[in-house]
């Protein structure tokens, strides 16, 4: 009998020291051991913010609403602005600007529409190992969406590109659904810069605003040089690991029948699963690139404190568990990114010119070759944790060398057009029962 109540007050003791954790996690202690990012590397941030809230405008001329200090856009230098009538569903909306005071091209990309069935069906497009890409695997329905999205634009960037003279950055930025579109838009641009006039490595940039979870984790840690996501406190989405599948029919079984939904015993189950199965599972997707951590908040604090940001490559304690917060959600939008990447930037400005001791060009330089190492560190590590299919930090990028053309059709001009789906295409080999796998003669070694 005693043997029996120890076992009990064990599992009481567990029990409460698990629920304690969970209860008084927050979103700063995902970061908590981070140093402080720059404001030379964040400064984009808050003009990608502008730029994709402009998206949502029709008439940028004479804008409704907009944030403190307007958008920021110059409408002159607005190449392109595709609505849900332009893009038919198979992307969200997006914008090209040529930004000619800083040298950039960019492309925006807006967040998820709840009300356009459209978003819904990219963003659920996708199973479990569904759709591999550059010995990682990759959210299927993102994939496709970034693969027609150059199919439409990558002629326009590139013929834009080489007007200015070769010497732009091109910038790609989302938000919440349009984030994974970038990144996989940026990967694949990566493996293909031939096709978009021989664009160096170093001036392509991807911003994923409110990341949704779009590629395992080595490709992740591989294009954290890339890639950078921007996470404010306590944002839902980067920390969901659940199939969103499984969250969207929860929300809408509550919503419909007031019912006890799935999502609590799916997330419980994920909370219980051991780290180390989780980073294993090649199957299993991240939040892209470096990451930037918005921190405004505090355990057992009210209100809202100065913005710090926080950066880091991490691998293991890649934002794995979902805050218990009223801020959840509303973290995720897009307007309280821009106010408090905003705020966080001037911040950091401020306490730069109050400590300044060296020329800002020595600064840059010093803090680029921090980046580089914390990149290859971040490769090490996950080559140490037996991560699948993880590049070491030694090894070379992988480059796709193709030995033909692919032509989708010609121009007024009767120039051939890179056909995107093909080019992805010839990465794969297809089995015998049909499934699409990695074609690993398509790769250099």
């Amino acid at each position: 009998m005693s043997v029996v109540c120890g076992g009990e007050c064990i599992l009481c003791l567990g029990c409460s020291r698990w629920a304690w954790k969970r209860c008084t996690h927050v979103g700063s202690d995902d970061s908590e051991t981070w140093p402080s990012a720059t404001p030379d590397e964040f400064e984009p941030v808050p003009r990608l913010c502008r730029l994709i809230l402009a998206v949502y405008k029709t008439d940028l001329r004479n804008p409704q609403s907009p944030p403190d200090g307007g958008y920021r856009v110059n409408p002159d230098w607005v190449l392109k602005h595709a609505d849900y009538e332009q893009t038919q569903g198979r992307s969200p909306p997006y914008l090209i600007y040529a930004d000619h005071e800083r040298k950039e091209i960019v492309m925006a990309i807006r967040g998820l529409n709840l009300v356009k069935d459209s978003d819904y069906k990219v963003l659920l497009d996708n199973r479990l190992g569904m759709q591999m890409f550059d010995g990682g695997y990759v959210h299927h329905g993102m994939l496709k969406s970034a693969v027609w999205l150059l199919n439409e634009e990558s002629e326009t960037l590139k013929r834009v590109w080489e007007e200015t003279g070769r010497e732009y950055e091109l910038i790609i930025g989302g938000h919440s659904l349009g984030s994974g579109v970038a990144a996989l838009m940026a990967v694949v641009l990566v493996n293909h810069r031939d096709k978009l006039g021989g664009i160096p490595r170093n001036k392509i940039r991807c911003y994923a605003l409110a990341p949704a979870r779009c590629m395992s984790l080595n490709l992740a840690v591989k294009y954290a040089d890339d890639i950078h996501s921007i996470v404010l406190q306590d944002d839902f989405l980067p920390r969901t690991a659940t199939p969103l599948e499984d969250i969207f029919k929860s929300i809408f079984c509550l919503l419909l029948d007031s019912l006890p939904c799935l999502i609590f015993l799916v997330c419980l189950r994920d909370t219980f699963i051991p780290e180390g199965r989780k980073l294993k599972d090649p199957r299993r997707l991240y939040a892209p690139g470096r990451m930037y951590h918005i921190v405004e908040r505090k355990f057992c604090r009210c209100g809202r404190f100065p913005p710090e940001v926080r950066t880091a490559i991490p691998v293991d304690g890649r934002f794995e568990h979902i805050v218990l917060s009223c801020n959840a959600t509303s973290d995720h939008g897009i307007i309280w990114i821009e106010r408090e990447s905003e705020k966080a930037l001037g911040i950091m400005r401020e306490n730069k010119s109050e400590t300044i001791t060296v020329p800002p060009k020595i600064q840059k330089l010093e803090r680029l070759q921090t980046i580089e190492k914390e990149h290859k560190d971040a490769l090490q590590k996950a080559v140490s944790l037996n991560i699948p299919h993880a590049v070491p930090a030694d090894g070379e990028p992988i480059e796709i060398e193709e030995t033909e053309t692919v032509a989708a059709g010609t121009d007024n001009g009767g120039v051939k057009r890179t056909n995107w789906d093909d080019l992805v295409e010839k990465l794969f080999k297809r089995s015998d029962s049909g499934k699409l796998l990695l074609n690993k003669e398509s790769h250099t070694p």
